[in-house]
């Protein structure tokens, strides 16, 4: 059988379906010639990650498909429920990515309390000749510990976020439909443990108490923070956003940040990826990653090792 890893895969990946019996390909397929390939080659799987779209003319067009696969969390780029309807295998791995993009949030969340986000900018270009002044506009940096994080979304990147917040010396409360209650288990590396009852917290709740607020939700139909919920937010409140784009009404967001309401935002997602906007490219409040949530070494070798045994289960 053929696999076709169309956005890459870990070569820990590679190596367990080879030696299942399995051939891989990595050659990335352009988007319009996708379909040719995958008949041509006789594929069996195709692996994806956010880059490639299949869509419903996709399948149709590909009666080879026996099962398609996501390394990470969302399938918004995947037509799920028509692959499953044409007997389609469609796997992710929703748990593999969970600590990186926790440990990204906290790189915007501590860079945004210290203006690391602008010192960075800065600091090249003024470091030399204006450095009595920078340390001065620099110098009211705030702490996390004692603060409240508000997470959107308590799966588990919203888990994996709220242990380092609880391990920060954080409050953490979290809003999600689906979770009602939720037990946070620390492990230290001399092997204790320690666990925490968290309870789920009113929408209205989170976001007039929280002091930052990190978003861990999959893909809406609508925003989740638009002007009228950052009217309610307190004043000074940092925002992160590492799960999808158009979850924020960014619009609104710079509203906030120049009338003070939010004094920083982090994005690793944006509305009109991969092509953000230039204010929310040039604002000197936004801290910017380029959708690196899940992008780190080990998480890639987890991803991989949970695709392919997933498929060695599924087809062998």
């Amino acid at each position: 059988m053929k696999i076709l890893a169309n956005d890459g895969i870990s070569t820990n990946g590679i190596s367990m379906m080879e030696k299942a019996g399995f051939e891989v390909l990595t050659t990335t397929v352009a988007q319009e010639q996708l379909a040719n390939y995958i008949n041509e080659h006789k594929i069996d799987a195709l692996l994806v990650r956010s880059a490639t779209k299949v869509r419903k003319e996709l399948i149709d067009a590909c009666p080879t498909l026996k099962l398609i696969g996501r390394g990470g969390v969302g399938m918004d780029n995947i037509d799920v429920a028509y692959a499953k309807s044409k007997n389609i295998h469609v796997i992710n791995t929703p748990a593999a990515s969970s600590e990186s993009v926790a440990e990204l949030v906290f790189a915007h969340l501590f860079g945004g309390v210290r203006f690391l986000y602008d010192a960075n900018r800065n600091m090249p270009l003024e470091g030399d000749s204006n450095f009595k002044e920078l340390k001065k506009s620099y110098s009211k940096g705030t702490e996390l510990r004692g603060k409240t994080l508000g997470i959107f979304g308590f799966g588990n990147i919203g888990q994996a976020t709220a242990k380092l917040g609880i391990g920060a010396g954080m409050n953490v409360v979290y809003c999600d439909p689906e979770v009602s209650n939720a037990t946070i288990e620390l492990t230290f590396f001399d092997g204790q443990k320690v666990t925490f009852a968290l309870k789920n917290t009113e929408k209205s709740e989170l976001i007039k108490n929280a002091d930052y607020i990190s978003l861990h939700i999959p893909d809406q139909k609508s925003y989740v923070i638009g002007k009228e919920e950052l009217s309610q937010m307190k004043k000074g409140v940092g925002i992160v956003n590492a799960a999808r784009g158009g979850v924020i009404d960014e619009v609104a967001l710079v509203e906030a940040l120049e009338n003070g309401t939010v004094s920083f935002a982090g994005l690793d997602v944006y509305e009109s990826e991969p092509k953000p906007e230039m204010k929310i490219l040039m604002h000197p409040s936004i801290s910017l990653s380029p959708h690196i949530g899940a992008a780190t070494l080990e998480a890639q070798e987890r991803i991989g090792s949970e695709l392919a045994e997933q498929i060695i289960t599924l087809l062998k």
